[in-house]
């Protein structure tokens, strides 16, 4: 089997390249790198089974050769996080909706058969029901979930239109060992963990009793391969979580050091909760590491957030003030 993963480099792709590749697959990467690091993919380093090719999926004509005589493509590759997408839209525009049109098209045209497509539960925004099932309302709070939402539904209308066996999977707070370090104020974890290493206080927003359903990254690509090889299954939208909600409050309990609170953020839900029914059902999935399990496995991987940039209550506050301009009421 030959695989393609767009976004190949980057935290959940890495992973999912690592299964693939432990399957027998021959993995095609695409990634500009943007979000990626190279790094995540040593363990493949001269491997013959792992092609990488430093491309964006922006660029239509260069990456659609790459495309021939792939059995399935893994479409991971977007911008993400929320403050730079309300600073520059139109760059998260062009990567993660016409960059989707790009890798749908060139799946098109050399019959590719079967595409998952990753989704993102940030389209519920702030949900009326939790847990939150796929046919609940869509509330996109800020360009990133707009343009992911987009591409999702551009990739169900691929599929109903051209025939193509394509499903998508709205992601829940995924993280795990590699989640991103980049210089933007993002992911959780990773400003959790640098803060820890430099022993300084966690910087938990608001009271800290808001919930998020933290999704081991193991499982998210247990749910990649399930689905990939189910081609019976087209169409579909399914919610990948972990089919619990913890505080983080509980999240810092358990990575163990002190806490400063700093402002709540508009546009954000107080709890995130997937219902997991549809793709228990369908695909026969669930997660299975819990979130105590989880924390443990960082914690014993702290060194890869070394270098990650350290935040405190001021640099937050710097980061996200475009955020409290335009989503403030």
């Amino acid at each position: 089997m030959r695989a393609l993963v767009t976004g190949g480099s980057g935290f959940i792709g890495s992973h999912l390249v690592d299964r693939l590749i432990a399957e027998g697959y021959e993995v095609i990467v695409i990634d500009d790198l943007s979000v990626g690091n190279l790094k995540n993919l040593e363990l493949h380093k001269g491997s013959k089974k792992l092609t990488l090719k430093v491309i964006s999926i922006t660029n239509a004509e260069k990456i659609e050769p790459l495309f021939k005589g792939i059995d399935v493509v893994f479409h991971l590759g977007a911008l993400a996080d929320i403050v730079p997408s309300i600073e520059k839209p139109m760059a998260y525009h062009n990567a993660n909706v016409n960059g989707t049109i790009n890798v749908l098209e060139a799946c098109r045209r050399h019959g590719v058969k079967r595409i998952i497509y990753a989704a993102s539960s940030s389209c519920y925004g702030i949900p009326d029901n939790y847990p939150t099932k796929e046919t609940d309302a869509i509330r996109c709070q800020y360009p990133y979930a707009v343009t992911k939402y987009l591409a999702e539904e551009i990739a169900l209308y691929w599929e109903q239109i051209y025939k193509m066996n394509i499903t998508s999977l709205r992601f829940f707070n995924v993280y795990g060992p590699r989640v991103r370090t980049s210089g933007t104020y993002g992911a959780v974890f990773g400003v959790f963990l640098a803060q820890k290493l430099n022993n300084k206080p966690f910087t938990v927003v608001g009271d800290g009793k808001q919930t998020r359903d933290f999704t081991f990254v193991t499982d998210v690509v247990e749910a990649c391969f399930i689905a990939s090889n189910n081609s019976k299954i087209s169409g579909e939208v399914m919610n990948v979580g972990s089919g619990n909600t913890y505080s983080v409050n509980r999240l810092v309990e358990l990575l163990g050091g002190p806490v400063t609170y700093i402002p709540k953020r508009p546009g954000e839900p107080d709890c995130t909760f997937a219902d997991t029914r549809k793709i228990n059902t369908l695909l026969k999935w669930s997660s299975k590491v819990s979130l105590e399990e989880g924390v443990k496995i960082m914690l014993d991987n702290i060194e890869y957030w070394r270098d990650a940039p350290l935040w405190n209550p001021e640099t937050i506050a710097e980061a996200t003030k475009d955020w409290f301009k335009y989503l403030g009421k």
